[in-house]
């Protein structure tokens, strides 16, 4: 005769508290000021999964050189872009848009916050935001639809630091990248057809530019570039386009190390020598528009392709918080809660 005879529930425990889902976004200066440009830039190149070199040779480096010049040229690109109407910038602004939008899908029983790796809101602030409404089990969802370790891992080192501080932990569930998930594709693919359709003149080449990431970063086991081309293949195939129409290349490159190739800028300059004078570009490698898409490509790489004799010049937005970027977000939230 068996010891126990008590059968387990067929089903579990219900849940008492509730599910709320954290968007986590790269960050922005508060300001356009030298000193809130300064704030930023230290805590964000502080980062060592940012910059792996040893403290020791880069803290002088940073705090030297780097903090004593680049707010100013920085806070200047920024006040470019800058929305003046909200004294914010276009990051900070479609990621609270894309939070508003989600939590509208999700409903009024489903809380979404939104926070940054680097900057304000924190991602403490969020995670407490949703922990103050209730939310025992956290979705996080990191805005960077191809892996880094210097973007989704800093993301998710941040929520886990503020963790760490807690004495009572919710559940937490990350969200994996999403670099050939349909319904990305297909809002990448819409907004090319939307924009190209807009457009005055036609475009010999759609260039699909990612930031960057140094080479030994690839070398140490970093598979970013895999997840760049497979969206960009996935792009190719949705839009019908061979390779050469539709390249690859990296953008923001940083410092004097080799990082991945083909670099965007010497390559866009050298296409009006080759024939090439009507251009599109588009990043899929950001999920809203900021400081690299609207100044350093829609300003900055615009300038040079032009001054190379380039005719035209186009810049595909983001997805931003569109209708299709909204589906998105919802069918990877939904999808995460299911384990719940």
């Amino acid at each position: 005769m068996p010891l126990f005879t008590h059968k387990p529930p067929l089903s579990p425990v219900p849940a008492t508290g509730r599910t709320g889902i954290l968007l986590i976004n790269l960050g922005t200066p508060d300001e356009t000021s030298v000193g809130a440009v300064r704030r930023y830039l230290r805590e964000f190149l502080s980062d060592r999964r940012v910059i792996e070199a040893s403290p020791l040779l880069w803290q002088p480096i940073l705090h030297g050189v780097v903090l004593s010049t680049r707010p100013r040229r920085s806070g200047a690109a920024y006040a470019r872009i800058w929305n003046q109407a909200e004294n914010a910038s276009p990051l900070r602004l479609f990621t609270k848009a894309q939070a508003e939008g989600l939590r509208r899908r999700l409903g009024e029983g489903i809380p979404v916050a939104w926070g940054m790796r680097y900057g304000t809101p924190s991602v403490a602030q969020a995670l407490e935001e949703l922990m103050d409404q209730g939310c025992d089990r956290i979705v996080s969802l990191p805005l960077y639809p191809q892996y880094s370790a210097t973007t989704t891992a800093t993301a998710n080192d941040q929520l886990f630091r503020a963790l760490m501080r807690l004495r009572r932990q919710p559940a937490v569930h990350t969200v994996p990248p999403f670099p050939d998930h349909a319904l990305y594709i297909e809002a990448l693919a819409g907004s090319v057809r939307e924009a190209l359709g807009s457009l005055p003149f036609k475009p010999q080449r759609l260039i699909a530019s990612f930031h960057g990431l140094p080479q030994q970063y690839v070398e140490a086991g970093d598979h970013y570039p895999e997840d760049c081309e497979r969206t960009v293949a996935a792009l190719r195939h949705a839009l019908d386009l061979r390779d050469e129409q539709m390249p690859l290349v990296y953008q923001s490159r940083f410092g004097p190390t080799e990082w991945v190739k083909p670099y965007a800028a010497p390559y866009v300059e050298a296409l009006p020598k080759e024939g090439v004078t009507r251009i599109a570009m588009i990043m899929p490698g950001f999920m809203t528009d900021c400081i690299e898409t609207l100044d350093e490509i829609g300003n900055e790489l615009r300038e040079s392709f032009l001054d190379a004799g380039g005719e035209a010049f186009a810049v595909i937005p983001c997805l931003n918080a569109s209708g299709p970027a909204i589906d998105l977000l919802e069918a990877l939230a939904r999808q995460a809660m299911r384990g719940y």
